[in-house]
């Protein structure tokens, strides 16, 4: 066996049970066992080689095997080793206790004073982690009688609580296989489902802050499914509300309407002895007016009998002998007070025929001065005429003039109907090429909408990169070269169902990229947009929220491929992934420099079929077949060819295809129609102005013609009108009237008609005296009435004596008929129709308002649900793409290491993050696929396909893949090489070496009872040996520096002898 850069001797006694492990540069005096905690080395603070949180010391008294012993393990690879029985387990079970550890993880017991050494009552642990700021030792001391444990933190008493605090501040995790594999749950690790490991990978590896987000999704995801049923159910049961509302419907709306017909009914009937009083009033203000009215005229009567004193003298002295024929006829002149009215009506037309009389005679003097008027006016016509036709000029000489201007008349309106007709032509023109704006204007919109669309799948994932893009559209004068917007959106795939290969190849990362001709125009685009958008992180710990890429100064875009595409063609490759879309000369140039895409060829089923015999004739490092994206790499040890297949995901933001050639074509048309429709307008401008032009001229010669025709014809007219004028003043002068003689016709009539109506007035008189007595008796009567009904209607409105019609009857009279008759009518229908709702339950109308409000609440609640749940998605969605990506990155990162060491191995292996519903957070877990012969395929490591070997081997390459990256300080691996084949454990425990002796990684203890020959070493492995058996000494008495001592002299004094 090759000699390690350390060795350590353990002696032990059977007879004892005693056994001490040391470090050969140190001596460890016996213990004496004590229920304090023994006395711990002073804390290191130099930080050396050890990573924060490694162990420097493990101290065990009572425990298992052990009565004391102590452990100083290295800071790289720990090999302890040895026989089976002698105690290297009872070390890992040291380490797992020690740090709060449960008894039941290692497979042993589940009570913690199972682990005291048999026949003593306490055990004790002690472990020193290394800290930057000072060692940590925490001691346990078990209690094998209360089955309890005593906690110190140097030497101080504590609780379990602060301890696992303090151990999971340093990333220490003994509870997670990943870390922490015990020798009884080797086998359990390959058990471990899909979940289990990706949740044991994310707590050992991952920021602190993925598996919280992870568990915040499932929680946030578990809270969604539970407001989505609820939702569900809500509406469902509101649903069913809606719909037993709906039927019983008919029947309220019915008891609502009868309701509404009583409540009618009984309105009327509470109007109807208000309208009896009411109309009652009326007649008895109209009896009080038509008294006031005959004492007023009897008044007047008496005024207007003054001018003719004489008359009522006259009058007076004709009464007393009429006194007695009145008392005689006093019951005849009750039945004439329609006479008195008759009488009025008489002295009026006597009055009205002398008025007609006063006006005829008016009428006559007006028209006789009229007639004088007209005759003076019509003499001064006729002379005005004849002065007028002295001094009119001969014009016979005016036709040659004015058939001069019809010919230049004539000529006008030819021009003019010519240029009207190219006007008409002009506005077709222009209707048609609106008619194409039109239709290409349409075109364009439906790309803009394809184009938004996709600015939509931008916004909804990536809204940091939207907003930068509203800016860039605005500010783009800031920029001295070309910035193309986030590639995403200047793709445009030839055909959609080849989105998926584009989005597979292409990180969402760089899809959502703007990309720069310059660096300068990125600083400053990058400086702005935090400027303006204080909320947008352009880098935060290299967690780009807005990616911005420069395009290579010279371009790729027109590269060639090193292979020709007809070449490929007979493995199924039908083009390259260039060929698959279009893009700005920038974004091409980029896509092809960064991912190779003018290199990259893409196949169909076919190429499956022909997959190996592809990968090993055309060396291609990337392929695309029809559903699977395959990596080839070449080995740098064996030289041989690993390839890795994934399954290609859906598309998600490039299947809207922009055809951005035919829209620049239709803009360029677009630009020509506008060019053609400004010189059309230009064109119909100018005709207006022609034809305005012409309009002017045509009303000049026609007013010029008619101004030439008035004078021609002005002559007759004169002599026509003057012929006429003295006609009417001929016909005036014989239609004479005498006035004096109508004068006196007229007076004489008006006297007759004086003695006629002083007669009618002393007769009327006398009937309007007894009409008032008549009406004042029916006053009385009248108002008596008046107050009984008052009286009533008070009573129907239970109203007191001096209380006043409450606002809710007068706004409900407002809208009820004002007539008795009216009132008596709807009255007998609206009992009709509320007799005809028969069979009505009250209660159904309760029910029904019950559920309305019910339904209300429901709706209410249902909105409030709606609400939070898009608030679960919000955080959903922001959770998921932190958690997410990285995970993603963390995964390949295994998976690079976990099929490197593989490949290494001549096997194949790959690690993939798996899932079935993307939306199933907790379904999300690691899936190992492993393959150990070449005729096999790729097969999920489970407890059942592969052999023991097999599954060791993969954990073990596994734990490999998880060391570089680990943030634990150290990794416990026990008797995990059992069951394999010495070729396989050679080249794992080359592996190891290799991997766990690196600089800056993490502490690693690898327990074994046995090891193969000639196996390389490293300098920095510390080897730690486990002796057992009957002649070890007591640990009091082992000093190693003694027995080296001992051995020199036993050499120098051999040759003597």
């Amino acid at each position: 066996m090759a000699t390690p850069s350390r060795k350590t001797s353990t002696p032990s006694s059977l007879a004892s049970k005693r056994a001490v492990l040391s470090d050969p540069s140190s001596e460890v005096p016996s213990k004496k066992k004590s229920s304090v905690p023994p006395a711990a080395p002073p804390p290191l603070l130099s930080s050396g080689p050890f990573v924060e949180g490694s162990i420097v010391r493990i101290a065990m008294e009572n425990f298992l095997t052990y009565d004391v012993c102590e452990v100083s393990p290295g800071p790289h690879l720990n090999m302890i080793i040895g026989a089976n029985g002698t105690g290297k387990s009872s070390i890992v079970c040291a380490i797992c206790l020690g740090l709060a550890g449960k008894p039941a993880f290692m497979g042993r017991a589940d009570k913690v004073g199972f682990f005291v050494k048999r026949g003593c009552s306490k055990g004790m642990v002690e472990i020193e982690l290394f800290r930057t700021s000072g060692n940590l030792v925490i001691t346990r001391e078990i209690d094998v009688a209360k089955n309890q444990s005593f906690w110190f933190i140097n030497k101080r008493s504590t609780s379990q609580k602060i301890v696992e605090e303090q151990v999971a501040a340093l990333n220490i995790q003994v509870g997670n296989l990943c870390q922490f594999l015990p020798q009884d749950k080797v086998g359990e690790f390959a058990k471990l489902s899909k979940i289990e490991l990706l949740e044991a990978t994310e707590k050992s590896i991952g920021p602190p802050e993925m598996h919280k987000y992870h568990c915040e999704l499932k929680n946030f995801r578990e809270k969604e499914k539970q407001l989505e049923t609820s939702c569900k159910e809500k509406t469902e049961y509101l649903e069913k509300m809606i719909q037993r509302n709906e039927r019983y419907k008919q029947d309220v709306d019915r008891f609502y309407e009868r309701k509404r017909h009583l409540d009618l009914i009984e309105m009327l009937e509470a109007k109807r002895p208000w309208v009896e009083y009411e109309n009652v009033r009326q007649e008895y203000e109209e009896v009080k007016l038509a008294r006031d009215q005959a004492k007023e005229e009897v008044r007047k009567l008496k005024e207007s009998q003054i001018p003719i004193t004489e008359r009522i003298e006259e009058m007076e002295r004709q009464r007393h002998s009429l006194e007695a024929r009145i008392k005689e006829k006093a019951l005849a002149i009750k039945e004439t007070s329609q006479k008195c009215k008759h009488k009025q009506d008489v002295i009026e037309r006597k009055d009205k025929q002398i008025e007609e009389l006063q006006q005829a005679l008016t009428v006559k003097q007006n028209e006789e001065h009229d007639r004088q008027r007209r005759i003076s006016n019509t003499r001064k016509m006729i002379e005005d005429l004849q002065n007028e036709l002295k001094t009119t000029e001969n014009c016979e000489n005016l036709q040659p003039q004015i058939d001069a201007i019809t010919n230049d008349l004539r000529r006008v309106q030819d021009e003019k109907a010519l240029c009207e007709s190219e006007i008409i032509d002009k506005r077709r023109e222009r209707e048609t090429l609106e008619k194409e704006k039109r239709s290409v204007d349409d075109h364009i919109v439906r790309f803009d909408n394809l184009m938004n669309q996709k600015e939509d799948k931008l916004r909804q994932r990536y809204r940091d990169t939207y907003d930068a893009v509203l800016w860039l559209r605005n500010n783009r004068d800031k920029f001295k070269q070309r910035v193309c917007e986030p590639i995403m959106l200047t793709i445009n795939m030839k055909d959609n169902k080849n989105a998926k290969y584009i989005e597979n190849h292409i990180p969402s990362n760089d899809l959502r990229a703007f990309v720069f001709e310059s660096q300068e125009d990125m600083e400053v685009f990058l400086k702005e947009a935090i400027f303006y958008f204080p909320y947008i992180k352009v880098r935060d710990n290299k967690k780009l929220r807005v990616n911005a890429v420069i395009a290579p100064k010279s371009s790729y875009a027109d590269k060639a491929p090193s292979r020709s595409l007809n070449e490929l063609k007979q493995y199924g490759f039908f083009s390259y992934l260039r060929e698959l879309f279009d893009a700005p000369d920038p974004v091409m140039s980029y896509l092809c420099c960064q991912y190779h895409i003018h290199e990259v060829p893409v196949g169909t089923e076919r190429t499956r079929e022909k997959i190996e015999r592809v990968i090993h004739e055309t060396r291609l490092k990337q392929i695309y077949t029809a559903e699977e994206k395959y990596v080839v790499k070449t080995s740098f040890y064996s030289n041989k060819v690993i390839s890795s297949n994934t399954s290609l995901k859906v598309a998600q933001f490039l299947t809207v295809t922009v055809d951005l050639e035919q829209r620049r074509h239709l803009e360029e048309q677009l630009k020509e129609i506008n060019r053609k429709l400004q010189a059309v307008e230009s064109g119909l401008i100018a005709l207006r102005e022609t034809n305005k032009h012409l309009e002017h001229k045509d009303n000049e010669l026609r007013q010029k013609k008619k101004e030439l025709l008035e004078r021609k014809t002005k002559k007759r007219q004169l002599e026509q009108k003057i012929s006429s004028k003295l006609g009417s003043l001929k016909l005036m002068e014989q239609d004479t009237c005498n006035l004096e003689e109508e004068e006196r016709k007229a007076s004489t009539k008006i006297k007759e008609i004086n003695v006629q109506k002083a007669k009618l007035v002393t007769e009327l008189t006398n009937l309007i005296k007894q009409h008032f007595i008549e009406l004042d008796e029916n006053r009385q009567r009248l108002l008596q009435k008046c107050k009984e009904l008052m009286k009533r209607a008070r009573q129907v409105c239970n109203l007191g004596a001096e209380q006043t019609v409450p606002q809710e009857y007068q706004t409900a009279f407002q809208d009820l008929p004002n007539t008795l008759d009216e009132i008596d009518a709807l009255l007998t229908e609206e009992r009709s129709r509320a007799s005809c709702f028969t069979g009505l339950n009250p209660t159904v109308v309760v029910e029904y308002t019950k559920r309305e409000e019910e339904i209300e609440q429901l709706t209410e609640e249902l909105k409030i649900k709606k609400v939070e749940l898009d608030k679960y998605r919000e955080n959903i969605s922001q959770v998921k793409e932190r958690w997410l990506n990285p995970l993603k990155e963390l995964v390949e990162k295994i998976n690079e290491k976990f099929s490197y060491f593989f490949s290494s191995m001549q096997c194949a292996g790959e690690v993939d993050l798996h899932t079935e519903n993307e939306e199933d957070y907790d379904k999300y877990g690691i899936r190992i696929r492993v393959k150990f012969r070449s005729s096999t395929q790729l097969h999920e490591l489970t407890p059942h396909h592969q052999s023991g070997g097999e599954r060791s081997v993969s954990t073990m390459l596994y734990l490999m893949a998880l060391q570089e990256l680990n943030r634990c300080p150290f990794r416990v691996v026990d008797e995990i090489n059992q069951g394999m084949d010495p070729i396989n454990e050679r080249r794992v425990f080359e592996m190891v070496v290799n991997t766990a002796c690196k600089e800056n990684t993490s502490q690693y203890f690898f327990i074994t009872p046995k090891l193969l020959q000639n196996l390389p070493y490293s300098e920095k492995m510390t080897v730690l040996f486990v002796y057992n058996g009957p002649h070890m000494l007591e640990p009091n008495r082992w000093n190693l520096k003694a027995f080296q001592r001992r051995r020199r002299r036993i050499t120098f004094t051999q040759p003597s002898q």
